[in-house]
């Protein structure tokens, strides 16, 4: 199982290859939410098989509103694919 605030991408779905950050989960799904289409109080439910972990994570502070993920999956977005 992937721990809370794990960042990961998408592997599989309409929101393939988007960043998520996992808020919960078990053994075979976890549940994630990006602030925006899957906000924090309405994750989404994936197969951990469909997704891929990117070995870094948000903080707790990040994760506490929608608008603070969004900022911070934004800024890992732009490290990852070099637009810094």
């Amino acid at each position: 199982m992937l721990e809370k605030g794990t960042v990961v991408r998408s592997l599989a779905g309409r929101d393939k290859d988007k960043l998520l950050a996992v808020v919960g989960g078990s053994e075979k799904s976890v549940l994630l939410c990006d602030g925006k289409e899957r906000p924090i109080d309405r994750p989404k439910s994936k197969n951990i098989r469909h997704v891929e972990p990117l070995g870094s994570s948000v903080t707790e502070a990040e994760m506490s509103t929608n608008r603070a993920l969004k900022k911070a999956l934004g800024r890992l977005n732009a490290e990852i694919n070099g637009n810094t």
